[in-house]
């Protein structure tokens, strides 16, 4: 089972690593993204989501600090679905195409809430133990 899980973790984990990796490569694109949103100011708050998915998307594959890595990810993935989008705000089919990843990224949350819990009850195949 251990293994299963190792697959699992890495496949969530890149998820996050190559977001990250767009945050970063792509950070004025983003930027203007995000502060259309209203998340201000949209430069150094892209970047610094962009450091903080990738350090966590590697954490969970890795098992560095796992724990707080997914809990981590889980809260970023929860902002992400309230201020990048408020589906409530639109109309239509941009309505319904905020709502897909409105409702992504709460499963996402939900996975890294579910990752903590794995995390903290000692799961083998870490390179660090949980740190809660």
């Amino acid at each position: 089972m251990d293994v299963v899980a190792l697959i699992g973790r890495i496949l969530y984990g890149l998820l996050y690593v190559g977001s990250g990796i767009g945050h970063l490569t792509q950070l004025e694109a983003m930027a203007g993204y995000a502060e259309s949103r209203g998340v201000k100011p949209g430069k150094p708050m892209t970047a610094i989501s962009g450091v903080l998915i990738l350090a966590g998307g590697l954490g969970v594959i890795l098992g560095v600090w796992a724990d707080l890595a997914a809990l981590g990810l889980a809260v970023f993935s929860f902002l992400a679905a309230v201020l990048m989008h408020p589906y409530w705000r639109f109309d239509g089919m941009e309505r319904m195409q905020e709502m897909v990843q409105f409702n992504k990224d709460l499963a996402l949350c939900g996975a890294g809430l579910i990752q903590f819990v794995y995390f903290t009850s000692g799961p083998g195949l870490t390179l660090t133990g949980p740190l809660f």
